[in-house]
This record gives structure tokens, sequence and C-alpha cells, in this order.
């Protein structure tokens, strides 16, 4: 078992999941009660990751974030950082590849949330912002438990993305994942076979939290008549 690939590991998919958190939250309520028109498009942008292979995204991050890029020397020289074979730019990624697996729970469990018991909250007085947190936040909860318990599996899970922007670095980007891959390139099956179980461990936990929270899948807002 490598443990300092396996600390990398979930110390990634928790920045992940915290940094997704609020981010989600905002998009994901937007999508459920907005009738704007961009609708559509703000979605179709929200499930490209699933679509698209992370090399694709990696790659594209690359050529925009890479230090031999004007945006990437720009942040660099002057604002010291750099989001290529580094921590900082491998959470970057890992959030991006994330965005769906974290707003597509909230998403389903606002969009569940009846009209009425909006518009309730607002002849009671409460402010919209009143009303987000004291009564939509409670009812999207499940939502919200998805959303953390896929982020973090799926990170845990992601091998292209970690491979091109982090650079299998010992001790910093070097994942589970990858560590999996070396093993077995090195014909350490067993070391291989104990962390692909831990994987599946985690896999299964999260689909099992899923589940159990019966995060729903978006009935009708329309009002009780």
């Amino acid at each position: 078992m490598d443990w300092e690939a396996g600390r990398s590991s979930f110390a990634l998919a928790v920045v992940t999941a915290i940094v997704l958190i609020p981010f989600g939250i905002l998009l994901a309520r937007w999508l459920a009660f907005t009738q704007h028109r961009s609708k559509v498009i703000i979605e179709a942008l929200t499930m490209l990751p699933l679509l698209l292979p992370p090399t694709v995204i990696d790659f594209y991050m690359l050529s925009v974030f890479g230090r031999g890029s004007p945006i990437g020397a720009w942040l660099d020289q002057v604002m010291g950082v750099q989001l290529v074979f580094t921590f900082e730019g491998f959470v970057f990624a890992s959030m991006l590849i994330n965005i769906p697996f974290m707003v597509q729970p909230l998403q389903r469990a606002f969009a569940a949330i009846p009209e009425d018991v909006r518009e309730a909250a607002w002849v009671c007085g409460l402010s919209h912002w009143q009303t987000w947190w004291r009564v939509e936040l409670p009812l999207a909860w499940p939502g919200l438990l998805a959303g953390i318990a896929l982020t973090i599996a799926h990170t845990l899970g992601e091998f292209g993305v970690v491979l091109m922007v982090g650079g299998s670095i010992a001790g910093e980007t070097k994942t589970l994942s990858i560590a999996i891959y070396d093993r077995v390139q090195s014909f350490d099956n067993a070391a291989a076979a104990l962390m692909a179980v831990t994987l599946v461990a985690f896999s299964i936990v999260a689909i099992a939290v899923v589940l159990t929270t019966g995060a729903p899948s978006g009935r009708s807002r329309e009002p009780s008549p």
C-alpha cells in the first residue's frame, strides 16, 4: 500500500469537494429555478466533463495555463501561481472534471422543492436569502451529501487528469490510481490489488450514500390544488 499516494488522493478529494460546495450550490439552485434562455447552454457545459475524456480537458488546461502560454507566464511572473505540476493546479483540474458530480444531485434536490413551499416562506415574511438558508438548503441536503460523496469517490479514482496535469510527483500529485498503474507495471500485483480494493470500497460507500439519502429526482414543483 502506497500511503503517501493515499494521503495525496484523499487531500485532493477533500479539497476538491470543499471548494466545489459553494459553487455547486449556487449553480445548481440557479439551474433548478431559472427560466432564462441560457439555461440549456449552461446545463450542457456542466455535463461536458462527463462526455469528454479527461485528457482533452487537460490538454486545453496545459495549453492555456502552461508556463509557455501568455496566461500561464503572467500567473507565474505576476501572481506567483503555477497551475501545472503543482497541487494547486491539481485541484483546479479536479474541480473542472468534477463539476457535474457536485451540481447534478444538487440541481435535482433543489428542483424537487415545491414552489408553494417557497411562496409560503415569502408570505411569512422571509426574504429570498432567508428562504434559501432556512428552507431550501435544509430540504436540499440529500443532494448536497450525494454530491460530496460522488465528488470524493470520482476524484479518488481519477487517472487522466492527475497524470497529465499533476505529473505524478511523489508526496504531492501522485495518487492511488497512478500508484496502482505503477505497481502493475512493476508486476507488484499484490500491492496494486490492495489499493484497487480500497478504491472499490470507497466507491461502494459513495453509491450507498447516494441511494440511502434518497436524493430527489426532480418531481414537479407545481402547487397542489
